[in-house]
């Protein structure tokens, strides 16, 4: 199945539900391929979403801003330098907010950090001070640091000429916006079940792909075997 633009996507939905622009227009479809979008999103973290920010710390302050658009972080990096990503450096090790707060009573407590803790969402295409980290001890020097995370993803409504996910997992998006469609028509039960488990087949795939082989390499982990029972002797 080749990739998908917005235009083809919405065009085999009306196709498979056989139902017209008249009740399913591209406002309600837009709704569908957004729902479907984020459950993908959802279900299987995509390598595609993983994005990497950095900065400087201040000294100190004990707090920085979130990534725009961050979902979750998979990790800070704070380094020896003060000027550019180099040096030596440690990964933080993330703690609950209230963990912190025991940690560096009154902010006294300063040095290298050692510790994080996300709180609020960052949202938006800039970052702003709703989604926040914690650093503990509070900075004693400008460190330079990088943030890894996810980031929501670009949909079919803002890049309509495709967007990693349809043109890279097609067929599972069709069959998660199906699941929509159906649902809003309430159409048969049988069709409704019958792309449900399609999708989540594929979706199985998807995340064999995303969270088993491409987190691994032969040189390193060695080819997959696959034990084959042999008959009694």
């Amino acid at each position: 199945m080749a990739g998908y633009t917005l235009s083809a996507l919405e065009s085999d939905i009306r196709s498979y539900t056989e139902v017209g622009s008249g009740v399913l227009t591209g406002a309600i479809l837009s709704r569908f391929i957004e729902n479907a979008e984020y459950r993908v999103m959802r279900d299987v973290p995509i390598d595609a979403d993983r994005k990497q920010q950095s900065g400087s710390l201040v000294s100190g302050q004990q707090t920085i801003n979130c990534p725009a658009g961050c979902l979750f972080t998979r990790g800070i990096q704070v380094y020896s330098s003060t000027s550019v990503i180099t040096g030596t450096n440690v990964w933080l090790i993330k703690r609950d907010q209230t963990f912190l707060n025991e940690y560096v009573a009154a902010n006294t407590d300063t040095g290298s950090p050692k510790y994080y803790a996300q709180f609020g969402g960052a949202t938006g295409t800039t970052d702003t001070t709703s989604g926040r980290y914690m650093i503990a001890p509070v900075p004693d020097a400008a460190y330079m640091f990088q943030v890894h995370f996810n980031a929501m993803p670009t949909t079919l409504a803002t890049d309509t000429s495709g967007t990693w996910l349809s043109l890279n997992f097609p067929n599972g998006l069709l069959y998660a916006c199906l699941v929509e469609a159906f649902s809003y028509l309430k159409g048969p039960m049988d069709m409704l079940t019958l792309y449900e488990n399609r999708y989540k087949q594929e979706v199985e795939k998807f995340a064999a792909e995303q969270i088993g082989r491409r987190r691994r390499d032969d040189y390193t982990d060695g080819t997959i075997r696959i034990p084959i029972e042999s008959p009694p002797q």
